[in-house]
């Protein structure tokens, strides 16, 4: 209950006198024998004696009021702590900038600027939550994760990305977790994996200490802790100079692994098998290993899209030291990986399917597509594959002999300009162009070219579509020969019949001897 002094002081400030209310206000901000301490209502004084231009008054505003009260006063405060700031205040400035940058409307250039100057002001006085603001405002750590949510600031300043980084980082020295966590996002994302372990290594080590004093009863971690101790784990088991020992190394796994993180439970699915991803054993000295336990954490990261762990699991299911190898599985895990887009596991599935051929004659058209996604990922040893495998051969008919064909062949032979045009882009011998089944031919990926049957010295064999352009063309020309029998008793006749067209319209531009048949060897 307010003494008779302070019954004095509120009587006064009530009637309108600027001391009073600069009185009233200290009482109630910083609170009294007879008046609770209350901001909400030291504002309100505060700013009545700011109106009669008492300096004190908007000083202790900026001084002592913070944003969230500001934000909720009925009346525009903003100009106090700007002229707190004026007055030195770094703090006001900061909330000064809040204040502005925050508002729903966007302000004139010159007040936005002048936010801008007071919120470096804050930040270079030292002020974390100014530095993690600036970064933002700059373009840096947009949708950064980390726990709490980012203060809420409408875009107010140019991008600047070299500021921001700086900001961004002293902000992240200055414990904001927010840029902490920015920071680490970034150097992983970069590739950074020291940095990022030097950085979030100790805050592993506190999430991993809180687990353990809580023990199983504990709350099941958040996304961020789990993805910090896979990353860390991942960034040390990478790097020959980290300072994790084993035992540390693999509690990281096995927390992640325990939920849900992919990564972890490969890593763990590999440091039981004692393996590499290829099968290659690690060094001497890691132990014994425990493919059941393996096959666990291998499947639970394959079920969650990891390739690298369905490439394992074959690899496991090939060696002869597994009491279950089974070469059914192996295979069946290798097809999902190489489904998955994993090169390694797309080149052994082509060359598996190119030795398997015998069993089944069309295993090299599978051969064929496996090799050319591992040859588009960069694989040389898939690219050498394909040359060895289906060669492009000069063609029979050329583009030259195609050239010197009579104007108008395309309206009035056009199944057999098409022929031509094949012939010239997939390197077609003579008989290969003009007895090829189009439609039967194309596969996507590749052209089977099969004549056997009507043309008795040639041999099997397959050319690659290699380029955008070739599938095009490949698809222009099929459609000319839809609903249309290749075979003797369609429109094109025999074999005969064909080669006396040919060599009518173009038996200039062939000339005796050119054109001839080559055989293709197997």
């Amino acid at each position: 209950m307010a003494n008779r002094e302070e019954l004095a002081v509120i009587r006064s400030a009530r009637a309108g006198r600027a001391g009073a209310q600069l009185e009233l206000g200290k009482l109630y901000l910083f609170g009294s024998a007879g008046l609770p301490k209350s901001l909400p209502t030291a504002l309100h004084w505060l700013d009545r004696a700011a109106q009669q231009d008492c300096a004190e008054a908007w000083q202790l505003i900026g001084s002592h009021i913070p944003l969230e009260l500001a934000q909720q006063s009925q009346r525009p405060v903003a100009a106090w702590y700007e002229r707190a700031w004026d007055d030195g205040s770094a703090r006001a400035a900061l909330v000064y900038a809040q204040l502005v940058l925050a508002q729903p409307v966007p302000p004139r250039p010159a007040v936005r600027a002048r936010a801008a100057r007071a919120l470096e002001d804050a930040a270079r006085a030292g002020f974390a939550e100014a530095q993690w603001l600036l970064a933002r405002q700059h373009g840096a750590a947009e949708g950064a994760p980390g726990p709490g949510a980012a203060p809420a600031v409408a875009a107010g300043l140019p991008a600047q990305p070299a500021a921001a980084q700086g900001w961004l980082r002293r902000a992240a020295d200055s414990g904001v977790a927010q840029a902490r966590f920015a920071v680490l996002e970034q150097d992983w994302a970069q590739g950074k994996h020291a940095a990022y372990l030097a950085r979030a290594l100790p805050l592993a080590r506190a999430v991993l200490q809180a687990v353990e004093a809580r023990g199983r009863a504990g709350p099941r971690l958040a996304p961020d802790e789990v993805r910090l101790l896979s990353r860390c784990a991942r960034a040390a088991a990478g790097s020959a100079a980290h300072q994790l020992s084993p035992g540390e190394l693999q509690r990281f796994w096995e927390l992640a692994g325990a939920e849900h993180d992919r990564h972890a439970q490969l890593a763990l699915g590999l440091w039981y098998a004692r393996m590499q991803v290829d099968g290659k054993r690690v060094a001497a000295g890691a132990g014994s290993a425990n493919f059941k336990k393996a096959i666990r954490w291998l499947l639970l990261a394959g079920e969650q899209n990891l390739p690298e762990a369905w490439y394992a699991l074959a690899r496991i299911y090939l060696k002869p030291e597994f009491s279950q190898r089974n070469v059914a599985d192996a295979q069946k895990y290798l097809q999902q990986a190489a489904e998955m887009g994993y090169r390694a596991a797309q080149l052994e599935c082509g060359l598996h399917a190119w030795r398997a051929r015998r069993e089944n004659e069309n295993n090299d058209v599978r051969a064929i597509y496996w090799l050319q996604k591992a040859a588009g990922q960069g694989c040389a040893d898939a690219a050498a594959a394909l040359r060895k495998i289906a060669p492009r051969l000069p063609a029979g008919i050329g583009t030259g002999q195609l050239a010197a064909a009579p104007p108008g062949l395309a309206e009035t032979h056009p199944l057999l300009a098409a022929r031509l045009e094949l012939a010239a882009l997939f390197g077609l011998s003579r008989a290969e162009a003009l007895l090829l089944d189009v439609k039967a031919a194309d596969h996507g990926h590749c052209l089977v070219i099969d004549i056997r049957a009507s043309y008795g010295r040639s041999k099997r064999r397959l050319v690659v579509v290699e380029t955008a352009p070739e599938r095009q063309a490949l698809d222009r020309i099929a459609g000319i020969f839809d609903n249309i029998d290749c075979g003797p008793a369609g429109p094109e006749g025999n074999y005969r019949q064909r080669l006396y067209r040919l060599r009518t319209l173009l038996g200039a531009a062939i000339g005796e001897g050119e054109g001839l048949d080559y055989d293709i060897a197997a």
